[in-house]
C-alpha cells in the first residue's frame, strides 16, 4: 500500500490581499483571524498601545511609535498581525516590511497554539527584541527578551512595572496593572 500525499494551499501577499475578513498568512497557510476578539482581549489591547504610546511621547521619543494590529510582512507567503507593535522608523508601503521591537500577543482560545508556538518562533527567527505574551484569563503578562538569537523569560506576573529600552533613544516604562 503507498502512502498518502497531503498537499497544502500554498498563497501569497498578493493573494492574501484580496481576502474578505480578517487573517494571517504563516509560510503560504491561512488561519483566520475570527471569531472577533473577546471584549476584555480588546480593552487590554487599547490600554497597553495607550500605555506604550504615552510613554514614548512622555520620554520624547519621536522615531518609535505604538500601534495596534497592521500588517507585518515578513516574506512574500508571510504576513502576521500583531496585537500590539512598536516599530521605529518610517512605514513606507501599505504593510510594515520591518521588523517591529516590541510586538504583544494577546491570547485567545483560538489563538493561543498559533501565538505561544508558531509565532513565538517567527518572532526569535526575525529578531524582534521585546516579545509580550499576556494571557487575560489570569491576567499574566510574560515578557520575553532576545538575547543571543533566543527569547528568555525575562519577567512574568500581574503587577509590575518594566523598561522597555527600544534603542534610538526611546524607552517605556509600562506599569502592566494598568492594562488590566
Amino acid at each position: 500500500m503507498g502512502s498518502t500525499v497531503k498537499i497544502l494551499p500554498h498563497y501569497t501577499y498578493d493573494e492574501y490581499c484580496k481576502w474578505e475578513g480578517k487573517w494571517e498568512l504563516i509560510e503560504g497557510i491561512p488561519y483566520a483571524m475570527s471569531p472577533a476578539p473577546l471584549p476584555k482581549h480588546q480593552y487590554i489591547s487599547t490600554n497597553l498601545s495607550a500605555e506604550l504610546r504615552d510613554q514614548l511621547k512622555r520620554n520624547g521619543c519621536k522615531k518609535c511609535r505604538a500601534s495596534q494590529p497592521i500588517d507585518y510582512k515578513i516574506t512574500d507567503d508571510t504576513v502576521v498581525q500583531p496585537d500590539v507593535l512598536v516599530y521605529c522608523g518610517k512605514i513606507s508601503k501599505p504593510f510594515l516590511d520591518f521588523p517591529p521591537r516590541l510586538v504583544a500577543e494577546i491570547l485567545s482560545p483560538s489563538t493561543a497554539l498559533k501565538d505561544r508556538h508558531t509565532k513565538f518562533h517567527l518572532y526569535e527567527s526575525e529578531g524582534i527584541k521585546w516579545l509580550l505574551i499576556i494571557q487575560p484569563e489570569n491576567e499574566v503578562v510574560q515578557v520575553y527578551e532576545l538575547q543571543n538569537g533566543e527569547y528568555l523569560l525575562n519577567q512574568e506576573g500581574h503587577d509590575f512595572t518594566f523598561l522597555f529600552d527600544f534603542g534610538d533613544g526611546c524607552s517605556a516604562e509600562i506599569n502592566f496593572s494598568e492594562i488590566w
